[in-house]
């Protein structure tokens, strides 16, 4: 699990203080504050609905606020953590910028985000969208960028990084397989992530027709595999301060 392999990344800091740059439910939050011995952890969301949910694993250190991580800026933290969550936001640099601020000498920053964004699931996802009817609709009302078209190259989050002052840091780019039952479930997958974007702009009909089409060029690019492999590719990323 990527939560996981990035919480191995990160060297030691039992006793320290903690945020988790968007936290959702706040349950991976407690794992992290747990796994790490952490004496305070803030989970931070700007969504009111996860928080809530969050609630429930509050105490002993462990804590949760509403908050912008693009935005976000503190002082004197052990470790900025952020587990997918980076890539909803821009001009990553000026973001990791901020992030590092908040660390005190010696602080950690540890972040993972998806690196999908060349895969059919996504372009083709984007060619459906140019045709009829659908690209006269979105021109009323434009869909939001996929997320992930913004994420950087590994090297590119490197440099970000060196430039920062992280002489000590760690960049991968991973690939996790994940075994479907068929081509099909590819839309499964992504219609709760980055179809969401078409979903929020289309007539319920509309975005029917949409899916319909989409499923099927899908499977003329993919092929009709049953069981099919996924690769999803992920960036993660831990840097030290001097």
């Amino acid at each position: 699990m990527p939560f996981h392999d990035l919480v191995g990344l990160v060297e030691g800091c039992a006793g320290g203080r903690a945020v988790d740059l968007g936290c959702g439910t706040g349950q991976l939050t407690a794992g992290l504050h747990r796994a790490l011995s952490l004496a305070e952890t803030v989970g931070i969301d700007n969504s009111p609905a996860m928080l809530a949910r969050a609630a429930e694993h509050a105490g002993d250190g462990l804590s949760f606020a509403h908050g912008d991580i693009a935005t976000f800026r503190s002082e004197g933290l052990d470790l900025v953590f952020s587990n997918a969550a980076l890539q909803w936001v821009t001009d990553h640099a000026a973001v990791l910028g901020r992030w590092a601020a908040s660390l005190r000498a010696g602080g950690q920053l540890a972040v993972q985000l998806p690196a999908n964004g060349d895969h059919p699931s996504h372009w083709v996802a984007e060619e459906v969208a140019a045709e009829e009817p659908f690209g006269a609709a979105l021109a009323d009302r434009p869909a939001a960028p996929d997320s992930v078209r913004g994420v950087l190259s590994p090297e590119s989050y490197a440099e970000i990084l060196w430039d920062l002052g992280f002489q000590r840091q760690h960049v991968r780019l991973q690939v996790y397989g994940h075994r479907l039952a068929s081509t099909a479930d590819v839309v499964e997958w992504v219609k709760g992530t980055t179809l969401n974007r078409y979903r929020a702009v289309m007539a319920d009909d509309l975005f029917g027709d949409y899916l319909v089409r989409y499923r099927t060029r899908l499977r003329e690019v993919l092929g009709d595999r049953s069981p099919y492999f996924y690769p999803f590719k992920r960036i993660l990323f831990t840097a030290r301060l001097p």
